[in-house]
């Protein structure tokens, strides 16, 4: 079956509240500090347990949706999503929270499950402009989580925002139920050959290697800007509370709507074009932010950069990692995401040492020598790729 336009609209909504699960911690990294009585910036440990965990479910969870009924999986994922947002809800230690934290990264996979559902049962002439669409969802969970934690924090305390997250998964369980289609599996063999088969991948696919490489990098960027920008503008010159930390999610979620767009452009065979232009949007974000520690407006035009050019890179690089070996794309999608969401986790870590080593203006430079490391494989991968071709004509 085809997908409808409601289904994908409905997809996009699923995706976005439970990819949301993984951000909300970001805005209540300060409260959560006074309460367990612990450094701000030690904190932010649970910034990047989270996003491991998501790296873990993704790598040993998401390969089975070659292997098993799709809708179930989605459903039995989103049910322990619910148990793991209750257990931090209730954590009485900081440890409990953190085991906690990784347990939501783990059981937040769903997102990644959909799209690969999404992309099989879409036409191929539209399946660009589907993937973008949902996409677009799933950068709006990303980036107006932090809004929606941000002021619940402020009004309720931290727990509350679980609280609320784990209802609303609850609630999709059983809208998942009715609405989603069954997609059978396609791999017949054992679980073991499944996940050794995502190295057989990573050997033979030149084009999954270089997308994930790219992605890699982008995202650390992404994660190590988001975390430390609540540091930032928790201490002087703004002193910001958590209600208002969040806000600047909605800048960001301004730049999701350039998703679709880029879809587009995948599916008239330009997304390699879209992956470099993003790169380069992504390092002049931070070329704006080194100038901007003491600039909300600086700041704010560094988010709709930053976030603008993460969608061109990402959705251009599914597109392309969608189009190779359609029987294997849960497995593809698991190499491409696990390895963006371990870059993701490196990012916040990474972001956190440079705050502790220089502050603002060493997480900014930090982050430049990973866009130059990015762009560094864009170039080198289109030279080889132009050899490849030159080498055929000969």
């Amino acid at each position: 079956m085809n997908l409808s336009k409601k289904n994908v609209l409905f997809m996009a909504a699923a995706t976005g509240l439970i990819v949301a699960n993984l951000y909300y911690c970001q805005p209540l990294i300060v409260l959560i500090a006074d309460e367990f009585k612990i450094p701000h910036a030690d904190a932010g440990t649970i910034t990047y347990l989270t996003q491991a965990g998501y790296a873990i479910g993704l790598f040993f969870m998401v390969p089975l949706g070659d292997k098993l009924e799709r809708k179930s999986q989605i459903l039995y994922t989103t049910f322990a999503s619910v148990i793991a947002l209750i257990i931090a809800a209730t954590a009485q230690s900081y440890l409990i929270l953190e085991i906690a934290s990784l347990l939501i990264g783990i059981t937040s996979i769903v997102p990644q499950l959909i799209l690969p559902l999404a992309a099989a049962l879409s036409a191929p002439e539209e399946r660009g402009k589907v993937v973008g669409t949902i996409m677009s969802g799933l950068l709006v969970g990303i980036l107006l989580s932090r809004t929606l934690s941000g002021f619940i924090g402020d009004v309720l305390g931290w727990r509350a925002m679980f609280w609320i997250a784990s209802g609303l998964c609850l609630l999709l369980f059983f809208i998942i139920k009715k609405q989603f289609p069954y997609n059978k599996p396609v791999f017949n063999g054992s679980y073991g050959q499944l996940i050794s088969s995502l190295f057989t991948l990573i050997k033979e696919q030149p084009l999954l290697r270089e997308a994930t490489l790219i992605n890699v990098f982008s995202f650390a960027q992404f994660g190590a800007f988001w975390t430390t920008m609540v540091l930032l503008l928790s201490t002087d010159p703004f002193n910001f509370n958590s209600a208002t930390i969040g806000l600047f999610g909605i800048v960001g979620a301004s730049g999701a709507l350039a998703a679709p767009l880029v879809g587009k452009l995948g599916d008239k065979g330009s997304s390699r074009v879209a992956v470099g232009y993003g790169c380069m949007l992504i390092a002049l974000s931070f070329g704006v932010f080194y100038f901007s520690g003491a600039s909300v407006v600086g700041i704010v035009i560094g988010i709709v950069l930053i976030d603008i050019g993460l969608q061109g890179v990402h959705i251009s690089n599914q597109t392309r990692v969608y189009s190779i070996l359609p029987e294997a794309r849960n497995r593809m999608n698991t190499v491409f995401m696990s390895f963006s969401f371990l870059g993701t986790a490196a990012g916040s870590a990474y972001g956190l040492f440079l705050w502790q080593y220089g502050g603002w203006h060493a997480v900014t430079l930090g982050c430049l020598l990973l866009s130059a490391l990015a762009l560094g494989v864009y170039a080198y991968t289109y030279k080889s790729k132009a050899k490849r071709i030159e080498s055929v004509k000969g």
